[in-house]
């Protein structure tokens, strides 16, 4: 791979983040030659139970990775979603049609899956560094001098950013969160809890308006994964890294003695892996600073609306490694990702404001709109095939 690059030195590049943009960045880097470093706050390569979407141009990017076949392995099949009213009725139980690998290979699967086998896919060729993290960078002409938490020093010739929504990088490169955060009026909560109604392969989705709550089963484990969905205009800054906050919050919002709910509001008040946040985006007017470059959620979360993010970060990641292998200068490699990645990212942030309403109806004449809907269909309709999703045709870097 490295033969056609003989004009450049091998670089060394920094990628802060091992979830998903991170490890993907890192395989493509080390295939065109480049010296990577992945560090990781966290003591190891993060699981989670909750199901992504992988689709349209990033399938393609997974394809060309060696990696399509392990996770067609690993693709959930759900063979039923229920809808419930506020009491725990049935609206409709329906087979989602969109969610079977169809012609066009949509994949669904664990984030943990994907995690993994990214991880192992560049764990033997590419250094990581645990348990750290960055706490300051020097971005001078001729590379970057990055003090680590742990107090090592090292300096690089690029660094990445792939350390999602609420990036450290970003923070540091281009200042406070606030300025490119946009939130869509709702927060979120997810966590893994035992699986006592013994579901398979299944979710079960309970709305009121402006409020939701969904048991997820992947398969028909001992747990499945829980999630709790509520609107509000103003995101909780001060609860983004206290999770008492967080739980006390969920808490308040969901009082209810309905379904399943004190049993989820009881078992999120003691998960160990609550994961809290706000539906939101990240824009911004551009990804990068100096030798400093953004990806995946750092620089353009589209929100879980869209079902986009873990498709936007892979093809992201794609693309700034191919253009960083294509150009010397990593100015021009960042303008050059830029122009390839921003029209695709702008057509799929669009996509939030479309799929807002069926799982999440606001107001109680929206939520019997869509519970009369649904309870005409004998399957939830497959997606009509976004364009958005495979807008971008990947570049051919070798």
């Amino acid at each position: 791979m490295t033969e056609t690059h003989h004009h450049l030195p091998n670089r060394s590049v920094l990628v802060s983040g091992a979830s998903i943009a991170g490890p993907a960045v890192a395989y493509w880097l080390h295939r065109y030659g480049f010296d990577v470093t992945v560090v990781e706050k966290a003591g190891t390569v993060r699981g989670g139970g909750y199901p992504i979407d992988i689709r349209g141009t990033a399938l393609e990017a997974v394809r060309r990775m060696g990696l399509l076949p392990q996770l067609q392995k690993a693709h959930v099949n759900t063979h039923r979603i229920t809808f419930l009213d506020a009491d725990g009725g049935t609206v409709a139980a329906l087979r989602p049609e969109s969610m079977a690998i169809g012609a066009d290979g949509d994949l669904e699967v664990r984030r943990g899956d994907l995690t993994e086998i990214l991880y192992d896919a560049v764990r033997d060729s590419v250094a990581f560094m645990f348990d750290d993290s960055i706490a300051a960078l020097d971005d001078r002409s001729d590379g970057v001098e990055v003090t680590f938490h742990s107090g090592v020093r090292r300096t690089f010739d690029v660094v990445i950013g792939a350390d999602g929504l609420h990036s450290n990088t970003r923070r540091l490169i281009l200042g406070p969160e606030e300025r490119f955060h946009h939130c869509l009026g709702a927060c979120f909560a997810g966590f893994t809890l035992p699986n006592h109604l013994g579901l398979s392969s299944e979710g079960l989705l309970w709305n009121t308006p402006g409020r939701s709550a969904a048991l997820y089963a992947v398969g028909s484990g001992q747990d499945v994964f829980g999630l709790l969905t509520f609107r509000r205009s103003d995101p909780p800054f001060d609860a983004f890294r206290n999770p008492d906050a967080q739980r006390e919050l969920l808490a308040a919002t969901f009082p209810d003695d309905r379904w399943e709910i004190p049993r989820m509001v009881a078992e999120m008040r003691s998960a160990e892996d609550l994961f809290f946040d706000v539906v939101s985006q990240i824009r911004m007017t551009s990804w990068s600073a100096g030798r400093v470059a953004l990806i995946g959620d750092a620089a353009y979360a589209p929100s879980f609306l869209t079902g986009q993010g873990t498709s936007l970060a892979l093809t992201g990641a794609y693309v700034l490694a191919g253009e960083l292998a294509a150009h010397a200068d990593q100015a021009n490699a960042f303008d050059a990702y830029e122009r390839v990645m921003r029209p695709f990212v702008t057509l799929n942030q669009a996509l939030a404001n479309e799929g807002d309403t069926e799982l999440f109806p606001s107001t109680e004449q929206a939520l019997q709109q869509r519970n009369a809907a649904l309870r005409t269909l004998s399957a939830l309709p497959a997606d009509r095939p976004h364009a958005e999703y495979s807008a971008l045709t990947l570049p051919d870097y070798h």
